[in-house]
């Protein structure tokens, strides 16, 4: 990503009850915390706009399965399960996405950008390229890098900082490859900050 270009930093829905001991818990993202922290520090010395996404459903939302979904209930507006990762650093400036907020808006796809202001929010503040970061690899990180590059952004998938749920074992390499086949490309956290 070139220094002369705006860029933002949005990290998917690190939300405890997408983390061990949640409802909904993808692999190993206790160790995602330190690393995040480090690139959010990163991006606020270096002046780059960190988005925070995080599902925020209704108690009665169309993806629960209660209500004829396919996932348990997760990420209610106001539970602990809901709030960002313990120890998840949040600056004051950061834009929050919330997704999912409508009991009867479905976000079949899983991105970020589905039924949320993410794109004309980015759009307004000048930025064209993004790194990704956060949970979960083979669902909603996948869905907003595709919906992003659809979109027009360039973007870079932070492979060190996103962790999978991997229904089957091999869903996080096949959605890092379809995000790099389609054109994100794949670098560190480490790599990525000494590019931008």
């Amino acid at each position: 990503m070139g220094k002369d270009v705006k860029k933002a930093l949005v990290i998917i829905d690190v939300q405890k009850d997408f983390c061990e001991g949640g409802v909904l818990p993808a692999s190993d993202t206790f160790s995602l915390i330190e690393p995040l922290n480090d690139a959010i520090n990163w991006c606020v010395k270096n002046d780059i706009l960190c988005v925070f996404t995080r599902d925020w459903h209704p108690v009665n939302h169309a993806s629960f399965i209660e209500f004829g979904g396919t996932w348990k209930p997760h990420c209610v507006q106001g539970s602990e399960g809901a709030e960002f990762a313990e120890g998840l650093f949040i600056p004051g400036h950061s834009l929050i996405i919330d997704i999912e907020t409508d009991s009867n808006k479905l976000n079949t796809t899983y991105s970020a950008f589905e039924n949320t202001n993410l794109e004309s929010k980015l759009d307004r503040l000048g930025i064209k390229e993004i790194a990704a970061a956060g949970i979960a690899t083979d669902y909603c990180v996948r869905a907003t890098v595709l919906d992003a590059l659809k979109y027009g952004f360039k973007c870079t998938v932070l492979t060190d900082m996103v962790r999978a749920i991997d229904v089957m074992e091999i869903d996080s390499i096949e959605a890092l490859g379809e995000m790099e086949d389609t054109g994100a490309k794949l670098l560190t956290s480490e790599e990525w900050m000494n590019v931008s």
